[in-house]
Order: structure tokens, then sequence, then C-alpha cells
């Protein structure tokens, strides 16, 4: 019987999974729901994952008894204490014979550079950084979380857009297209009806916003393109940080890549970005084509299975 691995891409957004043969040559796969892990509810994190494994396993008409390394990378296990949780919580579905859990950032950097050296930014729901150097060293930046990081991503953004929307509301500050772009992206009458929806509102749920704000700075909304480009900023400190703690500084050449929803090729944010690392990271090589986190994942699995095999 011929081996095959499944490598999971687990966003707070929405989770992918990929199945695949020993080669590395794709058999199946589908997309789930979000499964970026928060500390206090690991095991819905491993129910969603195991539900997309086991969608794959049907589409490529594999059962978990085929599959010898399944590699989750997934939000929010930057931490031993979430990745061991979850490692133990997928041990438990009897998905695979071997189970690896990583940080999404590292299964992404995987695809981007494989061994080599470079920086990999990552935003969608939230946002990290991760970079190897050309001595091996390995740092990270940001990834701190909903609630005191994730700088540039998209909760961050939505919640920033609920602030202009609300001191709009109150004549603090100008009358803004955000308010009418954001009620009706939400089903909402008036800015009040955005109290009840906020407090409930999970990072998921503010990153909805993100590609109205995008939206409506195309359009010339300033308050929308002033928080645009604080995005920018903030993400291109990100990288900036990294090249200096792993390159010496950010005139060196530094291979980037870029991640994650927010920054998909031909994407909005993605080109007021690049056009900011020529400034902010002037020795920053961005890379040009799409990161597949999924299939830095099955990279991952096949080398780990190289490795047992052995």
């Amino acid at each position: 019987m011929h081996s095959i691995v499944i490598g999971v891409d687990g966003g707070g957004t929405k989770t992918r999974a990929l199945l695949a043969n020993e080669r590395g040559e794709r058999i199946a796969e589908t997309t789930g729901g979000g499964s970026a892990v928060h500390p206090m509810d690991i095991e819905r994190s491993a129910a969603v994952i195991a539900g997309v494994v086991r969608d794959v396993l049907q589409q490529g008409k594999k059962t978990s008894d085929h599959v010898k390394v399944l590699c989750v990378g997934v939000a929010g296990v930057g931490r031993e204490p979430e990745r061991s949780r979850l490692h133990d919580a997928l041990t438990r579905e009897q998905l695979a014979d071997d189970v690896l859990v990583e940080p999404d950032f590292a299964v992404a950097l995987d695809d981007a550079f494989g061994d080599g050296s470079g920086v990999l930014l990552v935003a969608g729901t939230g946002s990290s950084a991760f970079g190897r150097g050309p001595t091996g060293a390995t740092a990270r930046a940001g990834g701190w979380g909903p609630v005191i990081g994730d700088e540039g991503g998209g909760a961050w953004i939505g919640r920033r857009a609920l602030s202009v929307v609300a001191a709009a509301a109150d004549a603090r500050e100008p009358e803004t297209a955000l308010t009418g772009a954001v009620l009706t992206a939400l089903e909402l009458s008036d800015a009040p009806e955005l109290v009840a929806w906020a407090a409930s509102a999970t990072p998921a749920m503010l990153a909805t916003l993100a590609p109205v704000v995008l939206t409506v700075a195309a359009g010339g909304d300033q308050r929308a393109n002033s928080i645009v480009s604080l995005a920018v900023e903030e993400l291109s400190l990100h990288v900036r940080a990294l090249a200096r703690r792993l390159f010496s500084d950010e005139r060196a050449s530094v291979p980037v890549a870029l991640s994650g929803g927010l920054l998909n090729v031909g994407s909005p944010l993605r080109k007021r970005l690049e056009h900011r690392l020529k400034s902010a990271v002037p020795g920053a090589h961005v890379h040009t084509g799409e990161i597949d986190a999924a299939r830095g994942a099955v990279r991952a699995a096949l080398r780990h299975l190289a490795a047992t095999n052995a």
C-alpha cells in the first residue's frame, strides 16, 4: 500500500487540507471553517481540523488507515502548551499514524524557502512574521494575538473601522463612507447597533470587515485610507524588525514572502505593502508567487516520513 500524507493550513477564517501521495502529488483538497487555536478552546479547533481531514479523505476515497503522517500548521500554537494540547486532541481522533502540529507560519515558511533563509509575513485574521537567517538562526515578530497584537491583520483593521464609524456617528470625526459600507456588510440599520454586534464578535468576524475597508479606501475615502496606511506601516515593521535581527540590517539582501488572506497576489493591501517595503526594507526581494501553507505542511509531513523510514 502506498503511503499518503495530509497537510493542513488552519487559520482564523478557514482551514484547508491537502491530501498527497509519497511523492507529494496532490490527490484531493478541501476547505472548512476557521480552526485558529484559542487557549481556552483547544477541542473546538481539533474538531474543525478533524472534520476537514475526514472530508479530504472522503474526497480522495481513502481512510485514516492509509495516512502515515498528518501535519497541521495552525494559527495560535506558537507556545508549547497550546501546541501540545492540540497534538494530544488530534491524536485521540485517530487520523493518522503520526501527527505533527506546527505554527501556521512555520509551514508557510517551509513552502516559501524550504531550508533556505528569508522572512515570511503572514496577514490574515491576525498577523505575524517569522524568519530564518543565513546562519540558520530563527526569530519571530508579532503574533501576540488579537487582544495585544496582530497589528495590520484583518481583525485589527476591522476593529479600527468600527472605532472610526463610532467617532463619525458622534461627530468627533468627519463623515466617512465606512459608515454605510460597514452597516451594509453587517446588515445593521444604524451605528448604535454596532455595540451589541462588537460585544460578541470573534476575531474572524471582525476580519470580515477588512475587505470592506479596502474597498472603501480604493474609492478614495480618507479615513479608510488612513486605516490601510497604518496597517501597511505596521506590517512593514514586522519585516524590518526581522531583517535587522537576522540579516544585520534592512539594507541587506532579504528574501521576503507574503502570505495570508489579506496578502494574496494582486490584493490592494499587498500592492501597497510591496511599495512601502521598497523604502522601509530596501534590501527586500519579494517572492512573487502565492505561498501555499498546506503544501508546506505536506512537505513537512514527507520530510518526517522520510526520517522515520530512514
